[in-house]
């Protein structure tokens, strides 16, 4: 059992494997990213019901709370794959790093922007100092500073390693968003539903939100899979393999 999991460790470390094995993963995360973000979109944009009390301006929920969401999972990503890299120096976990922090920041900036829009017509005004959105504003700081560093030092090893300091230290933020509104009296409503409670909305509105959820991490699954795929040619453009990829020669099995 040891030796499988020693086998599949120094695989997974691996930037021709890894390369490899997305290739091939690619299809498979693209197509139902499209597929479920094309009908939840249409669902909930067109054929939910509009709230009771916000009316149609609720429908922002359906970009909003996704990127939301999605933005706080790549954090946590980024920080554990940045804590691999620092501790068992896996030059693989430091690409995922790398190639995670612009995702997470465009998904936050989405969700900022989408939480504006919401709040004009439910709180009167596009920004309020509450504890939720100070502390999102936060985490784009965090990412912002965690790209400067990236691009700050010209030995990889060197931003690596600061960077991901900086992004472990940021996951003290995460647990503020996450309960912020119940920890303070703030105007941004709680959360709509969770794992353990019913939901507060009815299925046919919180059903193409959970189709849209799904669409957001697929669409994450197949950037970060491009975007590292390129960040391992620029890294390992020397290698033998590399060349036969640009050349666009089949690579050749260990």
């Amino acid at each position: 059992m040891w030796a499988l999991v020693k086998e599949y460790y120094h695989k997974f470390g691996s930037p021709k494997h890894f390369y490899e094995l997305t290739g091939k993963l690619l299809p498979w995360f693209a197509i139902p990213a499209v597929l479920c973000l094309v009908v939840g979109s249409v669902w909930g944009l067109a054929f939910a019901p509009a709230d009771y009390q916000q009316g149609n301006s609720f429908r922002i929920m359906y970009i909003h709370v996704p990127a939301a969401s999605l933005a706080m999972s790549v954090y946590v990503m980024m920080a554990v794959a940045g804590a691999i890299g620092l501790i068992w120096k896996i030059k693989m976990a430091d690409m995922v790093a790398k190639s995670a922090a612009p995702i997470g920041a465009a998904f936050t900036l989405l969700a900022l922007v989408t939480g504006a829009i919401w709040g004009k017509p439910t709180w009167g005004t596009w920004w309020v100092w509450d504890a939720r959105l100070t502390s999102m504003l936060v985490m784009l700081f965090l990412y912002v500073g965690i790209i400067s560093l990236q691009a700050s030092f010209d030995s990889a090893k060197s931003a690596a390693k600061s960077s991901a300091v900086l992004a472990i230290v940021g996951l003290v933020n995460l647990p503020i968003i996450k309960y912020s509104v119940d920890w303070w009296n703030t105007l941004h409503q709680s959360a709509s539903f969770t794992v353990s409670d019913k939901p507060a909305m009815p299925p046919e509105m919180y059903l193409p939100l959970i189709v849209m959820v799904f669409g957001y991490y697929f669409l994450f699954a197949t950037l970060l899979m491009m975007i590292t795929r390129c960040e391992i040619l620029e890294r390992e453009v020397r290698s033998r393999w590399v060349a036969r990829v640009l050349l666009n020669r089949p690579l050749k099995k260990n």
